[in-house]
């Protein structure tokens, strides 16, 4: 920094500090001071005369702090810009590069402090004459602790608190600077006494006897101070003991070597039980991983059969359109060629009184097929009736095996996700089981929730099992009931009158007519009733107009009277009316 030397020459007005401080701090940042002459050791580029040129950053510290906050009416203001300025660049700029060995300062090879030298711990601080003054009263005042703490925070000493001392007139004139209770606060301490060293208002310079005493003297407690019988001994016996550094690094090296020990130790649990976890969520995941397999299995196979029985449906529903169909077409043809028939039969002229016989008798043959023919159609229009609604119960039948199917595959979804559930809940639950400390209050609570939780799920599932057990059976006991009465009513002994009179069927002109003097049919007339006659004799016309090619029977149940299927309730009841009845009645009726 260079300067005239009338500028030397010229000291600074106290409003004149805070600008040249500014300016002189830029210059150091910006490097037209060097501050540093090795790795390790600094220089004061304020100080250019004074036999020590080599600093340690700390002693460097102390240096500048010492200057720049002295309180000595002795030092120019330009100084104490200066060194202000230096102490700030030293903490707020040069800190990041300095190395520092450890934050342990009482290292042998630092001459400042000797390691077997006893200090009061914590480390406290002694400042001794305060002004004073007495009150109206007769009482003793004078500064507050945080006046003095707070001069002493600005200027970067750092103490915790200041405690004046007082005694039976008053304010004593003394305080003890309480500073933190680490290697940081022992820096502060030691700078805090370094400064009223430099400004020779240091502990030797209050108890020489060489001149006259002014401003204030502080100084670090040590082992003298704390055995002295007076005031602040008695207080620093109360506040704290003796100890070296050396005893002190010693027991912080236990603790840190303790702590060290209990973390490792801690360590190996936690990892322990980390792997426990990681394998009980290896295997959560898996189980987890099987079941969805399992459920993509049944859906892919549910959707074959809903497939399956779609097309299944629609072939048998084809077939029974292409067989009415061909049923239609072959009347339609038959009714055509007896048309033409009877046209070329009109025509024909009778040259004898046999011939118009014979064509009256061929007139009156070819009326009644024609009724016959009329009646056939009206059966065929009652059989396409009976197609369609075939058709729409199959439909219906189909909706409800649909909406069954659909019913039980839900069930079978909300099962699998109470399982799912199941399996990550008793996962979580593993997993905090491990993690659960005794004071842990919410991990505690978290695995209760969870448990609770668990419970309902399982309990839920057990209850979702039980309905679709009972469904099932129920569903299997309707299904057999419905099967063995629809049996014992297909298989009754008019069915078998019906197989045996197939030979009253007899052919002409193409067309089956039911012989009405059969043998058999007036058999069955006598002994069971006209009911059961019309009955055959029904079935027999029913299977010629449906299955003429197979003449098979098809066992189906069916009201004549209301011509359509019969439900199971009215095939009993007709059961029970015709075995009441005596075989006489039977045979009048």
């Amino acid at each position: 920094m260079a300067h005239s030397s009338s500028d030397e020459d010229t000291d600074l007005s106290e409003s004149e500090i805070n600008e040249y401080e500014v300016k002189a701090y830029e210059e150091l940042k910006n490097g037209t001071q060097n501050v540093k002459t090795s790795d390790e050791t600094f220089t004061c580029p304020y100080c250019p005369k004074k036999r020590k040129r080599n600093y340690l950053y700390k002693d460097l510290l102390q240096h500048a702090s010492g200057v720049g906050q002295s309180s000595s009416i002795k030092r120019k203001a330009r100084d104490k810009a200066n060194h202000s300025a230096l102490m700030k660049y030293l903490e707020n700029d040069l800190m990041t590069d300095v190395p520092l060995k450890d934050s342990k300062l009482a290292d042998e090879s630092d001459p400042s402090v000797n390691s077997d030298e006893q200090f009061v711990w914590p480390w406290i601080g002694i400042v001794v004459n305060i002004p004073t003054r007495w009150t109206e009263d007769g009482r003793c005042v004078g500064e507050s602790g945080r006046g003095l703490r707070d001069e002493y925070r600005n200027k970067g000493f750092n103490p915790v608190r200041v405690n004046p001392l007082w005694n039976f007139r008053g304010h004593s004139g003394t305080a003890l600077v309480e500073f933190s209770k680490d290697w940081p606060g022992l820096v502060n301490a030691l700078a805090f006494e370094r400064a009223y060293e430099l400004d020779h208002h240091g502990k030797k310079d209050w108890f020489a006897n060489s001149e006259q005493k002014s401003g204030l003297y502080a100084w670090v407690a040590r082992a003298d101070d704390y055995g002295m019988k007076n005031i602040y001994g008695e207080h620093l016996q109360k506040m704290g003991d003796i100890k070296t550094v050396s005893e002190l690094m010693e027991e912080e090296a236990r603790k840190q070597d303790k702590l060290v020990s209990n973390l490792n130790s801690i360590i190996l649990v936690k990892n322990r039980h980390l792997k426990e976890i990681e394998v009980k969520c290896q295997e959560t995941t898996n189980k987890i991983n099987l079941a969805m397999m399992e459920k993509d299995k049944l859906i892919h196979a549910y959707n074959e059969e809903i497939k399956r029985i779609q097309s299944s449906a629609a072939d048998h529903l084809q077939r029974i359109f292409t067989d009415h169909e061909k049923l239609k077409m072959k009347l339609e043809s038959q009714k055509s060629e007896l048309e033409l028939r009877k046209i070329e039969l009109k025509k024909r002229d009778a040259h004898n009184e046999s011939e118009r016989k014979k064509l009256a008798e061929e007139i009156k043959e070819n009326a009644t097929k024609n009724s016959l023919l009329h009646m056939a159609s009206l059966e065929q229009k009652k059989a396409d009736e009976n197609v369609m609604e075939l058709a729409e119960d199959q439909k219906r039948q189909k909706e409800k095996l649909h909406a069954k199917i659909i019913m039980l595959q839900k069930q079978l979804d909300m099962k699998q996700e109470l399982e799912l559930e199941i399996q990550q809940l008793k996962g979580s639950l593993n997993v905090l089981k491990h993690m659960e400390d005794e004071e842990d209050a919410e991990v505690l609570k978290k695995v209760d929730t969870l448990q609770k939780d668990l419970r309902d799920k399982e309990q839920s599932l057990e209850d979702l099992d039980a309905l679709n057990r009972a469904l099932i059976i129920k569903e299997r006991e309707s299904n057999d009931e419905l099967q063995e009465a629809r049996q014992a009513l297909v298989d009754i002994n008019l069915q078998e009158h019906i197989n045996g009179v197939h030979s009253s069927v007899t052919m002409s002109h193409g067309l089956e007519i039911i012989r009405e003097d059969d043998e058999k049919l007036n058999a069955l007339r006598n002994d069971l009733g006209e009911g059961a006659y019309k009955a055959v004799v029904q079935a027999l016309s029913e299977i010629n107009e449906h299955n003429p090619s197979g003449r098979y029977v098809t066992n189906v149940l069916w009201n004549y009277k209301e011509g359509r299927r019969a439900s199971l309730k009215e095939g009993a009841q007709f059961l029970l009316e015709i075995w009441k009845l005596p075989k006489q009645k039977r045979r009048v009726t």
